[in-house]
């Protein structure tokens, strides 16, 4: 079972995986963008870096992609795979950059995936205050630098995006307690099956 946790910076996926990794040892845990080698290098230039084309950007988004699915997803698809971010992210922040549809995204992804979309789909959702105050707590990277307003833009676009994929998926209020988020996505994932 291949599942994404989806959700703007700040909002929990990675304390909520952290947590998982602790009582579901067997699972495989991985991120996009930097899960691979070659990933790590490009998650350096995508935050880091001075690109001038947003597409170049979606293109280094979608090689991260294939990597990753090559070398970590696909060989262990027979196993419960558990990725800190997917390829929503990745259409929402296109989208959300006016450079491309839905459907002109969702071409570009398949490709990148080889068909294989994830079993289910956990997407964290924040109010303005709590990730204005979140994000007041910690250094911002470049995407991050681009405004609350695009954030929640993206925010949006990924709620969009998984309403119209039609794989399993529920939303996550990222201001309730941690257990309860954590009682919630485990219940989704191992007995919602």
């Amino acid at each position: 079972m291949y599942i994404i946790f989806e959700g703007i910076d700040t909002c929990g996926k990675s304390t909520q995986i952290e947590l998982l990794k602790k009582r579901y040892n067997d699972a495989v845990f991985t991120h996009e963008p930097g899960g691979t080698v070659l990933g790590k290098q490009i998650r350096e230039i995508l935050l880091n870096g001075q690109l001038d084309s947003s597409r170049a950007e979606i293109l280094l988004f979608l090689a991260d992609r294939a990597e990753h699915f090559e070398s970590i997803v696909k060989p262990n698809l027979c196993n419960t795979i558990i990725s800190d971010r997917g390829f929503v992210s990745g259409m929402a922040y296109a989208m959300a950059g006016n450079d491309m549809g839905f459907d002109e995204l969702l071409q570009l992804n398949l490709f990148s995936l080889q068909g294989v979309l994830p079993d289910k789909i956990i997407l964290f959702v924040i109010d303005k205050e709590s990730l204005m105050q979140r994000l007041g707590q910690k250094g911002m990277d470049k995407i991050e630098l681009r405004g609350i307003e695009y954030l929640l833009n993206v925010q949006q676009f990924m709620a969009d995006i998984v309403e119209k994929l039609r794989i399993p998926f529920i939303k996550i209020n990222a201001t309730d307690d941690i257990e309860i988020i954590n009682r919630q996505i485990r219940n989704f994932i191992w007995e919602q099956k």
